[in-house]
């Protein structure tokens, strides 16, 4: 079985069945077609070994295949331990790119020369990463400035490496077990959309300016600021935050600060991104957040974020107050709730008791021990294998949590994750009730108020008219109202029949007290013979209704 090759694709391709090769899916590159790739390649079988191997050649594709790893690290539900914790420790970092193609980049964007732009323009670079690399620079005003610079080229090279990865998606979806299980397009169609906004630096710039409002009530957690005027589609420039990443922040400098408090306010303020506005910071690994100089958290890099539709959010906070409080059946109702479930491939009682066992086991581990990250990503496994896809949001989730774990226990070894939640689930309920009571929501409300009131009086008159005109209809549908009916006119029978038998044999008792006519055995013999049918009539009246009843059982 082969499929359509785009000819200016075709090294890319190759690089993708080498990929393949190496990782353990020789089978699907010989169904397309690129068999010649799987010469002189073989897999490692360790798995450890092998999912290290899979980030290094991933880092070797280029950037396209560098943020597909990252994202792939979110998914739970698809790989392994082992691929998410190496693919999650993929180093975005490339050699730079010259400053002459940098000045030509910024120049075309700003339309000026750097020079013109900025007082000052470091050349050597702070960080180069696949996509951008980040210089340090000061504005006229002595404003100090980060501006990160997209390499050039790099747009062109990920639209290729995502018609490749489309590609082969569709082909697997149609063709493989794997494919129909895990709808890689859909996996593929989100990724191209999340690379897309984060090679658009104003999207970020947006995200910075947002982030900075909605987490304004957070006094320990800092967002730098974006300069708008200097900032395009390829050219980004932002306040420039002096600090230690957390990764490289030495245990005098923790001890200088907060701990406690500092992890408090990072997960609550996560806990409102993604339960009350509905976007997150979806990358806050420790080299993301940076220790500041006054004791301070910064969030970097908002590239990258998830989203939480509105009528999600209060499923989440569900389901981590579930996981919180120990309570599995209930995580795997909420859990099937989001999901779309596949019910050709569900087991219902497995699945439950799944994850019921997951939450009881973790539920009783020690507070040091207790990831809620892991144990969300835990629960995207099991619902990937018994046929219910979660939405994108709630594995970016589980990966975000696992890394604010992390760095709320290196600033305090003792914090509890799941008790925040707890602590903080209903103050999250109140501040949505009373978002949804804004002025904004009251207005429409009174809106649809209106609307209602206006048309009652026509709708009222509708139904007089029918009524008047012998036109108005009232449908009830019963369950077979037939066998209702009959089964009525049965016990309707039981009852008249009984009390005409009872009847019969009271009236024939007293007869037989009266003298009169011949007697049968010393007794009246009309009276006892209409004593004797009504008896008889009695007794198969009797044995009939044991009949019916024993048979219908």
């Amino acid at each position: 079985m082969r499929i359509f090759l785009r000819p200016s694709l075709l090294k890319r391709y190759r690089d993708f069945a080498v990929l393949l090769v190496r990782h353990g899916r020789a089978d699907l590159v010989r169904m397309i077609g690129l068999d010649r790739a799987l010469d002189g390649e073989a897999s490692a079988h360790d798995t450890s070994v092998r999912a290290q191997r899979l980030s290094s050649d991933l880092e070797e594709l280029g950037p396209t295949f560098v943020k597909l790893g990252q994202v792939l690290s979110t998914r739970a539900d698809i790989l392994p331990d082992p691929y998410l914790e190496a693919l999650a420790r993929l180093q975005d970092s490339v050699a730079p790119v010259p400053f002459e193609d940098v000045a030509r980049v910024v120049e075309a964007e700003l339309g000026r020369p750097v020079d013109s732009a900025f007082a000052e323009f470091e050349r050597t670079p702070l960080a180069a990463a696949s996509l951008g690399q980040v210089h340090l620079a000061r504005l006229a005003d002595g404003r100090r400035v980060a501006v990160k610079v997209q390499r050039p080229g790099v747009h062109d090279l990920v639209d290729a490496d995502v018609a490749v990865l489309a590609d082969v998606a569709a082909f697997l979806d149609a063709y493989t077990e794997l494919g129909r299980r895990f709808e890689f397009s859909r996996i593929v169609e989100e990724f191209a959309e999340t690379i897309a906004m984060e090679l658009d630096y104003r999207r970020e710039a947006a995200h910075l300016s947002r982030f900075r409002t909605n987490l304004a009530r957070f006094e320990r957690l800092l967002v730098p600021a974006p300069v708008m005027e200097l900032t395009s589609s390829r050219v980004l420039t932002m306040d420039y935050v002096v600090g230690t990443p957390m990764k490289r922040a030495t245990p005098a400098q923790i001890a200088s600060v907060d701990g406690p408090g500092l992890a408090e306010e990072l997960f609550r303020a996560y806990l409102d991104q993604v339960l009350v506005h509905g976007l997150f910071h979806a990358d806050p690994h420790p080299g993301n957040v940076l220790m500041t100089e006054d004791g301070r958290l910064a969030l970097l890099d908002l590239g990258m974020v998830g989203r939480v539709r509105e009528g999600l959010r209060p499923r989440l906070l569900e389901l981590l107050l579930a996981l919180g409080e120990g309570r599995g059946d209930r995580a795997a109702a909420v859990a099937l709730e989001i999901g779309d479930v596949r019910e050709e491939r569900l087991d219902l009682e497995h699945f439950t008791t799944r994850i019921s066992n997951l939450v009881a086991r973790e539920h009783t581990a020690s507070v040091g021990e207790m990831q809620v990250g892991k144990l969300v990503l835990e629960i995207c496994r099991i619902a990937g294998d018994n046929g219910v896809l979660v939405p994108h949001g709630l594995t970016l989730l589980g990966k975000a949590l696992l890394n604010l774990d992390q760095i709320a226990r290196a600033l305090a070894p003792d914090f509890n994750p799941s008790a925040a939640v707890r602590r903080h689930g209903s103050a999250l309920l109140a501040r949505q009730l009373w978002r949804s009571t804004s002025p904004g929501g009251t207005f429409q409300s009174l809106l649809a108020s209106k609307e209602l009131i206006e048309q009652l009086p026509a709708r009222v008159n509708r139904i007089f008219d029918l009524v008047a005109s012998n036109r108005m209809k009232l449908r009830v549908d019963v369950l077979d109202e037939k066998s209702f009916i009959v089964g009525l006119q049965r016990i309707a029978n039981r009852i008249a029949t009984g009390v005409l038998l009872g009847s019969l044999v009271i009236g024939t008792g007293l007869l037989m007290r009266v003298e009169v006519g011949p007697k049968v055995l010393g007794y009246p013999a009309v009276p006892l013979v209409l004593f004797l049918v009504a008896a008889l009539g009695a007794l198969a009246f009797v044995a009939r209704v044991l009949w019916k009843d024993f048979r219908d059982r």
